[in-house]
């Protein structure tokens, strides 16, 4: 048994290996994006391995959250999201209401971007979510998380192009898309322990669909994800396997293809009893970019599900309804 079958042994979700994107061979595209669009139309979930990002690199990663995380409350708060106006920075616990009508999260996060100088023109006119991040005073803390956004972004270019290709489109149609993309968001979350006196309701991440494009989520041993699966009208275990990506499609897909692939319901509840770390990396593209449904994905004699959008409006829309 492969490595590959034996990991799908303990998942209902697709595993998907991409290497072969890295590759010229047409077929072996094809071959790809007919797997992602399996994935899409079933689950909307699905991981990816062949992705070429080091597992050296994914450790530092980790190592650099662990140990930001675990300094004190008065410390991390140097760094607190309020004082970036490009919501750059640590979010504290019980800051983030994803699930209406539920009690915070339990969970605290770092957010970092696309770094833009206080000068840049796009920060002055003070586009939604950029601006300067915010660097804690941790020796090689910044340089690592560069270099892994910048592995990340190239691995969000390569599954949107073979996005596209899934749906029957250009390779490079999402290309504008991805042409400049600043709206990309590193996150290092931290979850503790489900508490033993937590309320009704009370999760580590409430359920919710992504805002944006794409997810890549970097998990560490500890299972907590949960995806919602219609199919069999349970939440299912996204459970975590080393050296892969769990991928999911974030709201704006859903409304560029009117509904052909949709953005999938998931969660997070810790009770591994230990304490658990993931790192999301969101890819949206250039926030200036205006989405509207793809005519392709329009039945005949039907009309769009959803208005023209530009990413950065539909990402203002969302954070009003989901911050305290």
């Amino acid at each position: 048994m492969t490595a590959l079958e034996n990991n799908q042994n303990i998942t209902s979700i697709p595993i998907i290996d991409i290497s072969g994107l890295l590759d010229n061979d047409i077929q072996t595209h094809q071959n790809i994006a007919s797997n992602i669009r399996k994935a899409c139309l079933d689950k909307g979930f699905f991981y990816i391995t062949g992705h070429g990002v080091s597992k050296a690199l994914q450790d530092k990663v980790f190592e650099y959250s662990k140990l930001f995380f675990s300094l004190p409350l008065e410390q991390k708060m140097q760094w607190t999201i309020e004082l970036s106006e490009a919501n750059r920075g640590y979010e504290q616990l019980r800051a983030q209401t994803l699930e209406p009508d539920s009690p915070p999260d339990i969970k605290e996060g770092f957010y970092i971007g696309k770094e833009r100088s206080a000068s840049d023109p796009v920060v002055i006119h003070k586009a939604f979510n950029q601006g300067p991040n915010q660097w804690p005073d941790i020796d090689g803390f910044k340089e690592v998380m560069e270099e892994y956004q910048l592995e990340m972004i190239k691995v969000s270019e390569r599954l949107m192009h073979a996005i596209g290709s899934s749906l029957g489109l250009e390779e490079d149609y999402f290309s504008e898309f991805c042409k400049d993309a600043d709206l990309v968001t590193l996150r290092l979350l931290h979850y503790p322990p489900q508490p033993s006196n937590a309320q009704p309701n009370e999760k580590g991440c409430g359920a919710h669909t992504d805002f944006g494009g794409l997810t890549l989520l970097l998990q560490d041993h500890n299972r907590g994800l949960q995806v919602w699966d219609q199919t069999q009208n349970q939440w299912i275990w996204a459970e975590p396997i080393e050296d892969s990506y769990v991928v999911n499609l974030g709201d704006l897909i859903s409304m560029w293809t009117n509904n052909t692939y949709r953005s999938t319901l998931h969660r997070v509840i810790n009770i591994s009893g230990g304490e658990r770390y993931s790192v999301p990396f969101f890819y949206s593209g250039n926030h200036q970019y205006q989405i509207e449904c793809i005519r392709e994905c329009l039945e005949e004699n039907s009309e769009p599900l959803y208005p023209p959008i530009s990413v950065e409006q539909h990402y203002r829309d969302m954070f009003k309804k989901t911050y305290i």
